[in-house]
């Protein structure tokens, strides 16, 4: 089956027959709704907010407005549509991220990267596949950092209609505003990215001396990047062998606007089973009485 954002999703019908028989009080459709669903709304989280805890914390928030709100579902269009635009108005209204009061914009952005040592890593790390691992996460880190330095509609835009592809036609239903308008946000979100990195990311021009393996050490340094807590990618070198083939053509020259891969095709850490934790607190009884879920409807 195709993820919720995709033009091919074909789970409609599933979502609300899950729906139904939740709303009906099973626990396990609640479940398997919420399961469908958590991994695309931790993705869009975390690339809105950085930092992998921030958007933990932020899924849940947003599952359980999901899981609260059911009773006023309805029908009228998607289930994921009505959920999605949930969630990007929680991560568009909620308050800034650690990262987000860090990151100011481009011109700060870049002025952090080049203040970051460009050092060799060999010298404090030996094997060769560490410092794979160790570069990856510094790539991802930079690669999510260069978000924040949009404004949240932007960025929101950029990570619905770029990173997942989603239609203008979905992407401004979920956002309520025009196809036109999504389309405008989301060229210009491309060109800022783009002129960014073309002027300053090794990634993109092969001309620009910032590459993500020499600027890892100083990642360390700064404390951006923590070897021993691997904040975006999997620990596993066994993983970092097997894609190095597939991964070593992100480090070629990008010709035009296909940069945007880089922000798509990112092997981040499997999102956080939000369930048994939001079961244990919508089940919580004086959480029940403060929503008032128990009441039946007149």
């Amino acid at each position: 089956m195709h993820g919720p954002l995709s033009k091919q999703y074909d789970g409609d019908s599933t979502d609300q027959q899950l729906v139904r028989v939740a709303r009906d009080g099973s626990s396990d459709a609640l479940d398997a709704l919420v399961r469908r669903h958590q991994g695309f709304v931790y993705s869009i989280a975390l690339r809105m907010l950085w930092d992998p805890q921030d958007a933990e914390d932020a899924t849940q928030e947003i599952l359980i407005k999901i899981v609260t709100g059911l009773s006023s579902f309805r029908g009228e269009s998607a289930f994921r549509t009505w959920a999605y635009r949930i969630a990007t108005n929680h991560v568009l209204n909620s308050k800034r991220s650690r990262a987000e009061k860090t990151v100011t914009g481009f011109d700060d952005f870049g002025i952090k990267i080049d203040e970051l040592s460009d050092l060799d890593l060999a010298g404090e790390v030996a094997a060769e596949a560490e410092r794979r691992v160790l570069a990856e996460e510094t790539r991802v880190a930079c690669l999510t950092g260069m978000l924040l330095c949009l404004d949240r509609a932007q960025r929101l835009t950029y990570i619905l209609g770029e990173v997942f592809e989603v239609s203008d036609a979905l992407g401004s239903e979920i956002l309520g505003i025009t196809r036109q308008n999504f389309r405008q946000r989301l060229a210009r979100s491309r060109r800022q990215l783009y002129e960014f990195m073309r002027g300053k990311c090794g990634l993109v021009n092969s001309a620009n001396p910032c590459r993500c393996a020499r600027k890892t050490r100083g990642a360390i340094r700064a404390g951006i990047v923590d070897p021993k807590s691997l904040k975006f990618v999997p620990a596993h070198v066994t993983r970092i062998e097997q894609d190095a083939k597939d991964r070593s053509r992100e480090f070629r020259q990008v010709v035009g606007a296909g940069y945007a891969h880089l922000f798509r095709d990112q092997n981040l850490k499997e999102p956080p089973d939000l369930v048994p934790r939001l079961r244990s607190i919508v089940s919580d009884e004086r959480f029940r009485a403060t929503l008032d879920l128990d009441s039946k409807p007149s």
